[in-house]
């Protein structure tokens, strides 16, 4: 016996086992030793929702969520988004270490040049009607490009793997930039291979007539560090489901779209949304005490606060609370914005939030930002699925290289009625 283990005693049998602990954690396979007979198939822990199973090893994002710490492969936060640029940070997610000078140009020129999009790929955004929800539009089409670029399905190739994630970064925001101009009846704009990663973007979004579209280099750098923040989250539900989706060896389109339809529900993706609604149901500052009231007596729900993993003040949103100021100067001050340093405020400063560890996450700031840029809120999720998609596909590449990885296969502890026999409709009651 050594002290790397556990002691299980189970009471029903009287019988002791030893279980070995690596890396902090037990291998669920096994606990099937402990059983009370031969038929009985083996212990399993019943964990919905994954709340305290691990589903997988991994190198690419550390979080400690008690110190409210995020790292992509070492590197904190903080640092990324003072001295990087999205597409660096994103090369760093998917390989492990930062770009020097030559990895650099290499993986920018194919970013670069892959995000023009098949023709008929538009015609297939043009099929939409024209109320369509962006997210929607953009799940459908990155599915659609798996019939479009059939060598995907050669995800064991290492040359096919790394053509369909320039694809896949390239055409993200292609995409969702002309679902944009699709649901609000303007001409799609091309790509620009002389802007940046985040100023092409901003071109395909809101250029006009101009001949030339010069992105303002704070709203530029804004969104950039705004992608640099939503790079990879560790296994939240999104990658989860790209994760799952892929151990099945869907090709990247097919796991892109899942979690991309994940990403579109109002508890992922959603988030920032909401709080931005909350905060126009405030209506001004003088109601934030009254609001925070009912929140308290269980009448509304706080949105922008609290987070599955941060016990403590998510990091990105310190980040992100710095950089709406400086969009602000830009492009005004958001009306709601003073609704929300007040909510901030006095959530910090009462022991109901301080001991429930209710601090403002990255959805408090966010939607604030994309409404000042002119986004509209149907966009906000679609914001997120662009630079979650490097992270996407790093976790997507680790699973495939993982020897321990199967199919993906929850058990389940069945509740339903034992063996019955079919009764005749007839004889039914």
């Amino acid at each position: 016996m050594t002290s790397e283990t556990l002691t299980i005693i189970d009471n029903r049998t009287g019988k002791k086992y030893e279980v070995p602990i690596r890396d902090g954690a037990i291998n669920a396979t096994d606990l099937r030793q402990i059983r009370i007979g031969e038929d009985d198939v083996g212990l399993v822990s019943d964990d919905p929702a994954f709340m305290n199973t691990a589903s997988c090893q991994s190198k690419i994002t550390f979080i400690d969520g008690d110190k409210g710490i995020l790292r992509y492969r070492g590197y904190p936060i903080e640092q990324l988004a003072e001295n990087s640029t999205y597409l660096e940070t994103a090369y760093l997610v998917l390989y492990g270490d930062l770009p020097n000078k030559a990895q650099m140009e290499d993986w920018t020129y194919n970013i670069t040049h892959h995000s023009i999009l098949h023709e008929n790929i538009k015609k297939f955004i043009d099929g939409f009607h024209h109320d369509a929800h962006p997210m929607g539009m953009l799940v459908t089409a990155v599915g659609a490009l798996s019939t479009f670029y059939t060598d995907a399905k050669n995800i064991f190739d290492v040359e096919s793997r790394k053509k369909q994630t320039y694809r896949l970064i390239a055409k993200m925001p292609t995409i969702a930039a002309f679902a944009y101009r699709h649901s609000i009846g303007m001409p799609y704009s091309y790509p620009d291979n002389d802007l940046s990663y985040t100023g092409n973007f901003l071109n395909m979004l809101l250029k006009m007539t101009e001949l030339k579209y010069r992105p303002d280099p704070v709203l530029e750098k804004a969104l950039d560090v705004l992608f640099i923040l939503h790079a990879d989250h560790e296994q939240n539900c999104s990658t989860n489901a790209m994760r799952s989706v892929g151990s099945s060896h869907a090709d990247p389109y097919c796991a892109v779209a899942a979690a991309t339809a994940a990403l579109y529900g109002p508890l992922h993706g959603g988030a920032n949304e909401a709080v931005l609604r909350m905060l126009m149901e405030i209506g001004s500052k003088s109601k934030v005490p009254e609001f925070v009231k009912k929140v308290k007596e269980g009448q509304g729900r706080l949105m922008g606060f609290g987070h599955r993993v941060y016990k403590n003040y998510d990091p990105r949103a310190k980040i992100i609370k710095q950089i709406a100021d400086q969009v602000f100067e830009v492009r005004g001050r958001n009306p709601l914005l003073d609704i929300a340093l007040e909510l901030e405020r006095i959530a910090l400063e009462d022991d109901y939030f301080i001991k429930r560890k209710l601090y403002p996450n990255v959805d408090f700031y966010t939607g604030l930002i994309y409404q000042s840029i002119g986004f509209p809120t149907d966009m906000f999720a679609v914001l997120f699925a662009i630079p979650r998609t490097s992270g996407w596909i790093a976790q997507w590449e680790e699973m495939l290289m993982d020897p321990e990885q199967k199919i993906a296969r929850p058990r389940q502890i069945y509740k339903g009625a034992d063996k019955r026999d079919y009764v005749a409709m007839e004889r039914r009651k």
